[in-house]
């Protein structure tokens, strides 16, 4: 078998003759086989090894080198151990590249296990191997490659260094392959620098330091040799002292001042040569690490990084000094350190850094990411490891820094764009307040992490430090206020205490959710006591203790004043607010209820706000005084039992005064507020009555004039002046303190969707406007042309007379001033325009607030009757949402109102169940929801009206079992089942009620374009069985009288859904139910009669839901032997396997052929084995191809036979073809098909088809067996 794949290989196939019986004439003599590499004494097994080092495939290679080593040891035969050693040799200069280091690695493995084999033998074997100067010249590549992967094998080997004089040769022989540098880089030095770093010191000073000498001279002259030098001096310092070191360099150490140019020039080359890895040299870490251990770090980072590198302006260069930041930063020292992060490598870093935004932010340097963002996060993992006094001591930092900006000692990363609209004269007033803004998130970052370990001093030492400098302004130093003892040196303007009263705000809900951190242990709970969120350890709310320290630093008027001093009106209505919170809480501690909590929490509220908005906040604070009023009046009364009749009619009670408190509350842009008012409203749920429910639900109204919400726009040049503030700071410092202000997240979209929805819905608006504007602008243009006789006119005979300088001039102004006025009208309507489409933002992101309310009420009084009022407002808001083009903004708001309706409404397990006042009430809304679910065009929006519909009968049908009634029906009492299923139905009016959907399902099943569908009235039928026997009857008729196939289809579910029930049989007798079986049958029957094909789809669906209802009715009168005749089904059945498309579905085939299986009838057997085998036969005989040449046109193949060839010979009447096939499959081979030409040059004529039909079967069989070993050896 090897033999002759031996023999094959290299002398290619044996060419033969064949007589016209098979025999074979002639054969030339096969050459003598020589076995110089021992391959025909080695077995199978063993050689598939090395078969396998040389795949592609990493998993294949590691694993055969795994069993080589295994299959070695077990065997310890010498001759196989001998084999491997010379055959991972030769492997090493492979062809394919990626089987070298297979073979490199094997032999290493081979080496380090077999200690028996010399290294100085595998070494010379290497050479001899691969000697390069012997090696033909096209060869010499693959030479090279080989002694290096050689000696990288003896390296790997780990025995390396035991052997001095191995170490010696390969370095030589290293040094000598460095001239084929076009072939193998820097590979040479690189393994000499491994070398280096596992050799002792003794072998070092005795074998390589003399031949290393030449390399270690020229250090300065490439970046291997200067390399191979640090690494050296790291590794060897008892041999490359500073004496040596003169006698070689010419100085004792390597970072001197003369050297800086020569260094420069070498890490410039090493930074081109991995300009696309992409990572950092070894050579320039390891020289920042000599430089180090030299002391010259100072001169190295200056004179090396900063003035050679940084300043080449080349990007391998600039990259690597960023990289040598990033590695260095752990190495240093303090002073080091703020050198280097105060220096220019840092500065471009931080600028190339924040102008590039993720994902492309470290392109340049992927393992920068790892060293982190060079400008700190709000969040910064860092602090949450930070011991707490280094963390009080980075707290301090940072409010010092806020009251006494150094601006010499930060660094300012700003982008291009940034730095062109900066002024000169205010660049230091912008820095300033751009690094206030980027210290005050950083400060709250601190209190919102919950990582971080802090106390409670710490969290209130923030709070107060962010409330004093948002709303008060130290006058003198006092030590009562702490936060007065660091006076500004600079004072703030009105626009950095926006950003920190903003900041304030979003730290203020923080506090509101804030627990303590298991970080203190004296402030974390025992196991049985549960810590309430949102106050201190004494019980004491956060948000009171800020106002407690407001109330302080308002009555310190010497040492602090208010940065807008209150009126008196502001003043009484803060004292006003300590006085009832303070009566507040003496009641708490008698009795705690959600309504005080819910109160104080909103006067300190309401409070905190009289420092931003002072005006408007005193006439919140005086209606929320006379809510409290009320609500304890009230109180009072229901103890002395009177009655609410008492109240002054029209007047409104509390809890109205306080839900318009709410809405006015929600208008505010901040988050917090929205959390308190989500929390006080919960807290007054219980009291909320029909005229304050009323309230909100006006708000939603789409159909309301946004006039009666002016409240929402209040805050629009507060909005506007963010907005436009932010845009002019574009930080890049990822402080994001808009999160502290928006409410919610579709308030924080971009601008675009809204003004391309405004362009949208005013486009023929602007058209008009613009066509009248433009006929305007031209009569007067035409009047100022007029006038000065610049426009000829009717009559006019002097066309050819230009006007005077003077006349021209005059005209130039006025045609200027015309147009500067038609400019600005023109920008005029702009603003106009843009001022509505925020006040109508704002308008949209109110409303998304309010439905907070909403959604608030429905969790807290799921069973309050005041909920069936929110149904028809809900559905008005979906309704209209769904018929205007919306953008991102209307659909959050959309999206979030169906959710409510549908999760909180509509499927709620808790609802009113006592409807007994509301009974007409109630029936007219299903009246009114159901007709408008009928005239819809939309499904989508049909089926939240068909929804309301079927919760307002589940809540008329209060709590009834339908189940339980049921069962509670004996047989044979007919006359007694309507009373049943009315006393099922509860409040329901049956009788209107299956009227109103029969007229909906008869709307759904004649209407060709209904926005009803079948799906809603099979959970109609699964929800209410009462209702289903009502409606089934009206549901049969359908089957046949559907206007289009698809109701016809439709029909058919709902009944099948409707019988499925088990509850609906249980409410109908006997008798009924056969008859409903009967009806139903000849329905179905006489709906499938008309079918006559199956190719329109909508007819193969109708057909399948048919059929399921055939199968459910035939089996139930099977199973409980009812007296139904089912030949007429049966009939009409048994035909309709044989129309047209019968198989186009295999659901259809599977469903008709189940239901026949109950007629007895079972689906015939295909005897596909037989057809298959037909048309098998069928296609194996031969097509004739287009584009091929007839038979006598056709060069004959002179090969020899198929039956040689590892084929089966043709039969008599198939040799054409047979010959055809087999001359196309050898056609291919050019070379080889020419030889065979030469050698038959005697032979046949082409004509002598024949020879081709000659059966040679014996002689076949052991040439296709031999053939098939050897093609797998």
């Amino acid at each position: 078998m090897l033999l002759w794949c031996s023999v094959q290989n290299s002398h290619g196939m044996a060419t033969t003759t064949h007589a016209d019986m098979g025999e074979i004439d002639n054969e030339p003599l096969r050459p003598k086989v020589v076995d110089a590499k021992g391959i025909l004494k080695q077995n199978r097994e063993f050689l598939d090894f090395f078969w396998d080092i040389a795949k592609p495939e990493q998993e294949i290679r590691l694993k055969a080198i795994e069993d080589l080593i295994q299959y070695l040891k077990k065997s310890e035969k010498p001759d196989e151990l001998k084999y491997t050693l010379k055959r991972l040799v030769d492997g090493l200069s492979h062809t394919r590249e990626a089987a070298r280091p297979g073979f490199s690695l094997a032999l290493a493995q081979v080496l380090s296990v077999f200690e028996e084999i010399q290294l100085q033998t595998a070494l010379g074997y290497i050479k001899e191997k691969h000697d390069l100067q012997k090696v033909k010249k096209k060869l010499i590549r693959n030479a090279a490659f080989g002694n290096f992967f050689g000696v990288l094998s003896l390296s790997q080997s780990g025995r390396l260094t035991k052997e001095p004089p191995v170490v010696l040769e390969c370095v030589q022989l290293l040094q000598s392959l460095a001239q084929y540098r076009e072939h193998l880089k820097d590979l040479p030095r690189k393994t000499m620098v491994d070398i280096l770093s596992e050799t002792t010191e003794e072998v070092f000073e005795e074998a390589l330091l003399g031949a290393l000498q030449s390399d270690l001279s020229s250090a300065f002259s490439t970046p291997e040799q200067l390399q191979l030098l640090l690494v050296a001096m790291q590794r060897f310092p008892g041999v490359l002292k500073p004496k040596k070191l003169k006698k070689l360099l010419g100085s004792s150490t390597v970072v001197t001042q003369d050297n800086i140019p020569k260094l420069i020039e070498v890490l410039k080359m090493a930074a081109r040569s991995v300009k696309k890895d992409r990572l950092l040299p070894a050579v320039a870490l390891d020289l920042l690490q000599v430089a180090l251990k030299e002391d010259c770090f100072e001169l190295f980072w200056r004179e090396v990084v900063v003035n050679g590198l940084l300043s080449d302006q080349s990007g391998p260069s600039n990259y690597m000094c960023y990289r040598l930041l990033g590695s260095a930063l752990r190495l240093l020292t303090l002073p080091q350190l703020q050198q280097v992060l105060s220096g220019e490598v840092m500065r471009q870093y931080g600028e190339h850094v924040v102008s590039t935004q993720l994902p492309d932010r470290f392109r340049f340097a992927p393992e920068m990411e790892t060293f982190g963002y060079p400008v700190v996060p709000s969040f910064w993992k860092v602090v949450q490891y930070l011991e707490p006094s280094v963390l009080q001591s980075y707290v301090d930092w940072l409010k010092d820094m806020f009251s006494h900006p150094q601006l010499e000692s930060c660094l300012d990363f700003s982008t291009r764009r940034q730095q062109e609209n900066q002024e000169s004269g205010v660049q230091n007033e912008h820095c300033v307040f751009r690094l206030r803004k980027w210290i005050i998130p950083r400060l709250t970052s601190i209190i919102e992490n919950n990582q971080v370990k802090k106390d409670e001093d710490l969290v209130m030492d923030v709070a107060r430090f962010v409330l004093f400098h948002s709303f008060f302004v130290a006058k003198k130093s006092t030590p009562d206020i702490p936060e007065t003892e660091s006076i500004l040196s600079i004072p703030l303007d009105e626009k950095t205490r926006s950003v920190i009263a903003n900041s304030f705000f979003g730290l203020l809900q923080h506090l509101n959710h804030y627990r303590p951190t298991q970080g203190d242990a004296s402030e974390v709970p025992t196991q049985n006591e549960k810590r309430v969120p949102g106050v201190t350890a004494d019980g004491t709310l956060w948000i009171y203790c800020l106002v407690q320290y407001a109330d302080v630093l308002l009555s310190q008027t010497k040492y602090v004043q208010c940065a807008q001093p209150f009126t008196p009106q502001q003043k009484e209505s803060w004292d006003s607010m300590l006085t009832s919170v303070k009566a507040l809480q003496k009641k708490a501690k008698k009795a705690q209820t959600v309504e005080t909590a819910a109160f104080q929490q909103l006067f300190l509220l309401v409070g905190i706000y009289l420092f931003r908005a002072g005006e408007e906040t005193v006439d919140l604070m005086q209606d929320l005084q006379n809510c409290l009023e009320k609500a304890q009046a009230k109180k009072a009364k229901k103890k002395k039992k009177a009655t609410g009749a008492e109240e002054v009619e029209g007047e409104p009670q509390w809890v109205e005064v306080m839900v318009d408190i709410l809405l006015s509350l929600l208008s505010q842009p901040s988050r917090f507020v929205r959390q308190v008012c989500r929390t006080v409203f919960a807290g007054i749920c219980p009291h909320v009555t029909q005229r304050a429910l009323d309230a909100i639900l006006d708000v939603l109204d789409p159909h309301k004039d946004e006039e009666e919400s002016a409240v929402m726009v209040t805050d629009e040049k507060d909005e506007g002046k963010k907005r436009k503030g932010d845009k002019q700071e574009d930080d890049d410092d990822d402080d994001n303190q808009e999160e502290h202000e928006e409410e919610s997240e579709s308030s924080d979209k971009d601008s675009d969707d809204d003004e391309a929805l405004e362009e949208e819905d005013d486009d023929e608006e602007v058209e008009e406007d613009e066509e009248n504007v433009d006929q305007n602008f031209r009569l007067q243009l035409m009047k100022v042309l007029q006038g000065q006789n610049a426009l000829a006119t009717e009559g006019d005979d002097s066309e050819d007379e230009d006007l005077d300088d003077e006349a021209m001039m005059k005209l130039d102004g006025s045609i200027s001033a015309l147009f500067a006025e038609q400019k600005k009208r023109i920008q005029a309507k702009k603003d106009e325009k843009e001022r509505f489409r925020k006040e109508k933002a704002l308008v949209r992101d109110y409303k998304i607030k309010v439905l907070d309310l909403v959604e608030v009420f429905l969790a807290k009084q799921s069973e309050s009757p005041l909920v069936l009022g929110i149904i028809e407002p809900l559905l008005s808001v979906i309704e209209t949402g769904m018929s205007s083009d919306t953008n991102q903004q209307e659909q959050d708001f959309l999206r979030k109102t169906a959710d409510i309706f549908r999760n909180q409404l509509c499927r709620a397990k808790r609802y009113c169940k006592n409807v007994e006042d509301m009974q007409e009430d109630l029936h007219d809304m299903m009246e009114r929801v159901l007709t408008r679910a009928q005239r819809l065009s939309d499904s989508s929006v049909s089926l939240y009206f068909f929804s309301a519909s079927l919760y307002l009968v589940k809540v008329l049908r209060g709590g009834v079992s339908t189940a339980a009634t049921a069962e509670g029906k004996e047989e044979g009492e007919e006359d007694s089942s309507s009373a049943q299923q009315g006393a099922a139905m509860g409040s329901v009016d049956v009788e209107r009620v299956t009227s109103l959907f029969k007229g909906a399902l008869r709307s759904f099943m004649t209407r060709r374009k209904s926005a009803l569908s079948g799906a809603m009235f099979i959970d109609l039928f699964t929800r209410f069985p009462v209702l289903c026997v009502r409606l089934l009857d009206t549901a049969v008729e359908y089957i046949t009288d559907g206007v289009r196939q698809h109701q016809q289809g439709q029909a058919c579910a709902v009944v099948l859904r409707g019988l499925q029930t088990k509850e609906v049989r249980q409410l109908m007798t006997d008798a009924q139910w056969v008859e409903l079986c009967e009806r139903t049958l000849g329905q179905v029957a006489e709906s499938l009669s008309s079918i006559t094909g199956y190719k329109i789809k909508v007819v193969q669906e109708k057909v399948v839901k048919a059929l399921e209802l055939c199968q459910f009715l035939v089996k139930n009168i099977h199973q409980q032997k009812l007296s139904v005749n089912l030949e007429p089904l049966k009939e009409v059945l048994q035909p309709m396997n044989q129309l047209e498309g019968f198989r186009r579905t295999g659901q259809l085939e599977d469903t008709y052929w189940s239901v026949m299986k109950h007629f007895g009838i079972l689906k015939p057997k295909t005897e596909r084995a037989k057809k298959t085998a037909d048309e098998q036969a069928q296609q194996s005989a031969p097509k004739k191809k287009k584009g091929f040449l007839p038979e006598t046109k056709r060069r004959k193949n002179r090969k020899k036979p198929a039956a040689l060839e590892g084929k089966e010979p043709p039969a008599q009447g198939e040799g054409g073809a047979a010959g055809e096939a087999g001359a196309g499959e050898t056609g291919k081979k050019k070379k080889y098909k020419n030889k065979k030409r030469k050698q038959q040059a005697g032979g046949k004529e082409p004509g002598q088809a024949p020879l081709k039909k000659v059966k040679v079967q014996p002689a076949a069989k052991p040439k296709k067996k031999k053939q098939k070993q050897g093609g797998d050896t």
